[in-house]
């Protein structure tokens, strides 16, 4: 069945509380995160609330906190209140504080408390994603009477699973999901349905990415959240996850790329806000790289006397880099993996230098065969002692590749070391670290090998 396109341009004033009535609600989010929140409060406050909440709860919906500040204190709380409790308390987050002033009185004292527990635990932490809209049964019920609790409630809660929990204490003794329950007899105690297996649970301060890859690793559609004493405190859903990391991995690729992460998508994102975010980490990779004018700076006396050095600097320095952005990548991907872990840095180190020796001899033949090659051809003269120099261009990059690979591997490992964000070893980072040491390698190499002929 073909899904219905709605694009901004799309519909007039006169017909669009129509559209965001009977679009789809990822396709109407996309619609009214274009328009201005004054316009996009006008035509949420002329469909039904059921229609209304479902546009609300796409996390495609950027704009939704500046919709809320548009509309009446009553009309907020109540749409708010029909929301699901993790949406609720991410919206809650997203609003400033003038307009939840505003709102929160107006929200009834169990929608309270539930926003209040969800927003007391960190935001990359289980409970802060998980929802209180499950459904729960005592062990004494049956199949029967699980379906007809179903039956009463399941129109307003996900229904992934069935939990059984003890009256008394609170305690998750069993999940049952909703094939085992259909297919079971009638008349069996839920305790009896389905296969009796070790409960898949996680903490309310387990990391989202640790809940990710539990529910990725058994195929789950939903994972329970249980306290210290394994009582019920929510479940958290597939689609949660997948939402929660994008939202990780957009902050992880934003800085690898070298800057803060983006709170907002970029076409929304501020002028004054890109900048803020970019400048620093531009303001600390432009002093680190005066360190590279530094090192040239020591060689001018080297310089002066073979000229023929400086043209491949730009080879020597970025083959480093290269190589450490390699190493870093692979590495800060295995670590948000759990693929490593932090005491395996001697591993990585073993495996990273035999490659990086590999890679700069490969580089390495490739840079004396081009020296070569030129010199052979007349295309360029690098003078009596070309071969020196193409020995020398091919040593540098044996030795820079080698300590780039070497450098950008162990970066993480010492990042997360020091309790940092390992994606913080971003690879312009890496590669300005490298960029000094190459060519301190590169001119070391050249005294070593053109010493009492061009130096």
């Amino acid at each position: 069945m073909a899904t219905q396109e709605v694009s901004p341009q799309s519909p007039g004033p006169e017909d669009l509380a129509r559209v965001v009535a009977t679009g789809q609600p990822a396709d109407v989010a996309d619609l009214l995160s274009a328009l201005e929140p004054a316009e996009a409060a006008r035509a949420i406050m002329g469909v039904p609330r059921g229609s209304a909440v479902r546009v609300l709860e796409q996390p495609e919906f950027e704009r939704r906190a500046a919709l809320i500040e548009q509309l009446p204190s009553d009309v907020a709380a109540g749409l708010i209140t029909a929301m699901s409790p993790d949406q609720r308390a991410d919206l809650i987050r997203e609003l400033s504080d003038r307009v939840r002033r505003r709102v929160l009185p107006g929200l009834d004292v169990s929608t309270r408390e539930s926003i209040e527990m969800l927003l007391s635990y960190p935001p990359r932490a289980a409970g802060a994603i998980m929802t209180t809209d499950y459904i729960s049964v005592p062990p004494r019920w049956t199949a029967e009477e699980a379906l007809q609790e179903i039956r009463r409630s399941g129109r307003r809660r996900p229904v992934y699973a069935l939990y059984v929990v003890e009256p008394a204490t609170g305690a998750l003794v069993h999940v049952v999901s909703l094939r085992e329950l259909v297919l079971a007899d009638p008349r069996t105690p839920m305790t009896e349905v389905g296969e009796r297996r070790r409960l898949l649970t996680v903490g309310p301060t387990t990391d989202r990415e640790d809940v990710a890859r539990l529910i990725s690793k058994y195929n789950l559609l939903a994972v329970p959240v249980v306290d210290e004493d394994r009582r019920l405190r929510g479940t958290i859903t597939v689609d949660d996850v997948i939402d929660a990391i994008v939202r990780e991995q957009t902050e992880d690729v934003h800085k690898l790329g070298g800057l803060e992460a983006l709170d907002e998508p970029y076409p929304r994102t501020r002028f004054a806000t890109m900048v803020r975010k970019r400048a620093g980490w531009l303001c600390v990779l432009f002093l680190s790289e005066m360190l590279t004018t530094g090192a040239m700076q020591h060689y001018e006396a080297a310089l002066s006397k073979a000229l023929v050095l400086s043209l491949f600097i730009p080879l020597i320095m970025s083959s480093g880099g290269n190589s450490g952005s390699q190493a870093t990548s692979l590495i800060i991907r295995a670590l948000a993996l759990r693929e490593l872990p932090l005491k395996d840095w001697w591993r990585v180190a073993l495996r990273e230098l035999p490659a990086g020796i590999v890679l700069g001899s490969i580089l390495g033949v490739i840079g004396v065969a081009r020296i070569t090659i030129w010199q052979m051809l007349g295309l360029y003269d690098y003078g009596p002692h070309w071969f020196l120099v193409a020995a020398t261009v091919g040593l540098a990059l044996l030795g820079v590749v080698t300590f780039g690979s070497l450098a950008g591997a162990m970066l993480p490992f010492v990042l997360q070391g020091l309790r940092f964000d390992p994606a913080s070893a971003s690879a312009p980072f890496v590669a300005t670290l490298v960029d000094v040491t190459g060519l301190s390698i590169y001119f070391t190499v050249a005294y070593l090998v053109l010493s009492g002929t061009m130096l």
